[in-house]
């Protein structure tokens, strides 16, 4: 069951989100999360609701699973958010899994209004590497389990905001099932308009003035001081934000604004058909706390640059589906690239290794298996063992 249907059962799952129908790495990881409930709860005959704080009011649905999955939206407005949270409190709830920690208070009023209510919450990454305001980190500290997809982000958890070790289990994001499917017939995806032919190096992100950690500028100055021994090169800067007009004017400052090339508004298709015509993924950034678009390019065997810092040393094994290079080393940086473009072979073997290690160990399945595990782990239910 889900959201704004009737329960045919007395126990119940509810999952509160920031946003499930936007752009980002926390917006898929909450689809691939509410996908996974809902399954879990489907095996064991368990009601679900999911409720999301940003998107609009009222009943929303996404496909996720191979099904539809229904949600509320609260339209960023808390009270209305909190309302809603506290009413599924009574209402059989056993288990309240919140995706993000900016939603530790809402669950720990669940708790006070129904004490015997699971709670579980979920961390991205450099939301937690700063010590949270009181309030909140009392309402993180107070979770049964904390989760979070890489080592990085479990041991800032431990380390800043105090979450005792025996209480965090890692669950590493899995990779959107379509881009396996669209992996398998390539040819088959249509490239955004204006995308260039040449070598490509590609890169992905939301690029905001809050997220300069993402490292466009890094990679831009790169291609301008690669351009005497790789004179074709092309850069292909995929996202939104509010920073494209500055780094927009950074490649002209450059001198390669013809061989940077940014594409918006792009579709989860037309994004595939990028990696699929990459010879280079780099995100050398410096504050992932795990790093989804790794798995995509893996999943099209795109040999990976990024830094060896954050979530990203839980993706990137150097030399094995790509090169850590050290954080704002703009020398490494360009080694790294400049020795992926002339070495094919070097390429290849790369690319095998991730499009190897994304279908073992970064399947829905396996983040299915993994989160009903925690589940039951938890003593939530004894029916979720099986």
């Amino acid at each position: 069951m889900t959201a704004g249907s009737p329960a045919l059962t007395a126990n119940r799952i509810v999952g509160l989100f920031p946003e499930l129908l936007g752009v980002g790495g926390v917006q898929e990881a909450g689809r691939q999360t509410a996908a996974a409930i809902s399954e879990i709860a489907q095996d064991v005959n368990w009601d679900t609701a999911f409720l999301s704080l940003n998107d609009a009011q009222g009943l929303q649905s996404f496909s996720g699973g191979g099904r539809e999955i229904s949600f509320s939206g609260s339209a960023r407005s808390k009270a209305k958010f909190i309302t809603s949270a506290l009413g599924q409190s009574s209402k059989g709830t056993k288990i309240v899994l919140a995706a993000h920690p900016n939603l530790a208070l809402p669950v720990a009023l669940m708790k006070c209004k129904s004490p015997r209510i699971e709670t579980i919450l979920i961390s991205h990454g450099i939301e937690v590497w700063k010590r949270l305001p009181m309030l909140r980190r009392r309402a993180l500290l107070a979770a049964e389990l904390v989760l979070a997809p890489s080592r990085d982000t479990i041991q800032k958890l431990i380390d800043v905001q105090g979450v005792a070790p025996e209480k965090t289990r890692r669950l590493a994001w899995p990779v959107d099932s379509s881009f396996l499917d669209w992996a398998e017939n390539p040819a088959k995806l249509s490239l955004p308009a204006g995308f260039p032919v040449g070598p490509i190096v590609l890169t992905v992100g939301r690029w905001a003035t809050t997220e300069r950690y993402k490292g466009a500028d890094e990679l831009i100055q790169a291609v301008s001081r690669l351009q005497e021994a790789q004179p074709e090169l092309n850069l292909v800067a995929v996202g939104d934000g509010d920073d494209l007009p500055r780094l927009r004017q950074l490649a002209h400052d450059c001198g390669v604004d013809g061989r940077v090339h940014f594409f918006s508004r792009v579709s989860r298709r037309e994004l595939a058909a990028c990696f699929a015509h990459a010879d280079i993924f780099a995100l050398p950034s410096t504050g992932e706390g795990f790093g989804m678009v790794f798995l995509e390019a893996m999943v099209f065997g795109r040999p990976i640059v990024g830094a060896a810092c954050g979530g990203t040393t839980d993706v990137l094994e150097d030399g094995v589906n790509g090169l850590l290079v050290p954080p704002h080393d703009a020398g490494r940086l360009e080694q790294a690239l400049l020795r992926l473009m002339r070495d094919e072979k070097l390429r290849a073997e790369l690319g095998l290794g991730g499009a190897r290690i994304v279908r073992q160990k970064y399947s829905f399945e396996v983040f299915r298996s993994e989160l009903k595990q925690i589940l039951a782990e938890c003593g939530l239910a004894s029916n979720l063992r099986s």
